[in-house]
Order: structure tokens, then C-alpha cells, then sequence
């Protein structure tokens, strides 16, 4: 997932023209200025909206105890796993722009779980997402009580694992259309600077 689909114009490299056809379908619009699934909710508003508004409910909306950072980059670290390119850069950037130790962290999260410097409670809950990557059945009675036994709450448990399934999802709609990730890391810096401002479901 990114931002709404208006808020942030991404530069087109000189080969693209308006109308050029990168997706497995046919957007009707420069997909270079509108990327991953920016172009996907131009093409299909009906969709566009719900699924912005799940992102926004569960990576930017007020938490009681997990904070936007950590959520988005539980979102990156899903999306890094499905090698997803668009989603794993955005949500790496959106949870840089949020978390104090900024992208060196998250690159130190997607790299090697267990040596990055996070608190033990997030790690537990990344394990749960991570099995939810491979499968919904992966997240065993070991996981979630390890979890638990670092503070983890019920709550923090649930939301982990809706936004591991959530992006898995999103990362197969993203791919599936073979949708375009730009490679320049600037447009991604300016997405996050609007999702921490104004979140996802901003109409």
C-alpha cells in the first residue's frame, strides 16, 4: 500500500510517456507518475477506497500500544519477505520517517531479525507475522505465547497478524498486475512525508 492516489506525483523517467502500458492491464494513465498500487486505486475507486481505508485503520490510526512506526514496519518486513518491491520500500520509508533509529533499523529488521537492536516484544511479534507470510497455520502456540511472555497483548497480537494477512494481499495485488516500483528512493521519501501528515484514508 502507499498514499491516496492524488497526493504526491511521482517524477516519470524520460521513456515514459502519458498512457504508457507497464501493468498487465491497461490503467489509462502514465504509470511511472502513478506507481504500484497509486495506479491500481486511480483505475479501480470502488476498491481503492476500502482497501485504503483497512491500511489507514491499521497502520496509521491511533493504537493503544503499538505505535505507526512499529506497525508500518511490521507492514515492510511482510512485504520484504514477499519480495515485494513497491510495498517494501514504501512501508520501509513510511516506517523510517516514524521510528527513532530511522531506515538503518528497518534495513537491520528486514536483513536479520534476531540481531537487530528491537525490543524483545516486537521481535515476538515479527516472528508471528513473519509465519503468517509462509501461512496462516505457521503461527503456532509456541509463537504466540513467546510472544506473550514479552508483554505482548492480546490486542497487539491480533493487529499483528491482520496486518501480516492484510499485506500479504496487498503485495499480491501490487504484483499480480505487475505494477511499476520506482527505483529512486526520493518519491517513496515524499509518500512518507504525506502518510505521516495526513495517514491513508484522507479523501
Amino acid at each position: 500500500m502507499s498514499h491516496r492516489p492524488d497526493s504526491t506525483r511521482w517524477p516519470s523517467p524520460a521513456r515514459a510517456r502519458e498512457g504508457d502500458v507497464i501493468a498487465h492491464i491497461d490503467l489509462g494513465l502514465d504509470e511511472q507518475a502513478h506507481p504500484g498500487i497509486n495506479g491500481l486505486a486511480r483505475y479501480r475507486p470502488e476498491t481503492a477506497g476500502p482497501l485504503l481505508d483497512l491500511a489507514d485503520t491499521l497502520l496509521h490510526a491511533p493504537h493503544p500500544t503499538l505505535t505507526p512506526g512499529e506497525r508500518e514496519l511490521i507492514a515492510a518486513y511482510v512485504s520484504d519477505l514477499n519480495s515485494c518491491t513497491f510495498c517494501c520500500a514504501s512501508h520501509s520509508a513510511f516506517a523510517a520517517a516514524q521510528l527513532p533509529a530511522g531506515m538503518p533499523l528497518v534495513e537491520q529488521v528486514r536483513r536479520d531479525l534476531d540481531a537487530a537492536p528491537v525490543e524483545a516484544k516486537l521481535r515476538a511479534l515479527l516472528r508471528i507475522a513473519g509465519a503468517v507470510q509462509r501461512s496462516g497455520r505457521e503461527v503456532t502456540t509456541g509463537l504466540v505465547e513467546a510472544a506473550r511472555a514479552e508483554g505482548a497483548t492480546d490486542l497487539e497480537i491480533h493487529d499483528t497478524v491482520l496486518i501480516a494477512a492484510a499485506f500479504c494481499m496487498y503485495n499480491r495485488y501490487v504484483d499480480g498486475l505487475g505494477t511499476v516500483a520506482p527505483a529512486d528512493p526520493a518519491g517513496y521519501t515524499r509518500a512518507a512525508a504525506h502518510i505521516v501528515a495526513h495517514g491513508y484514508g484522507a479523501r
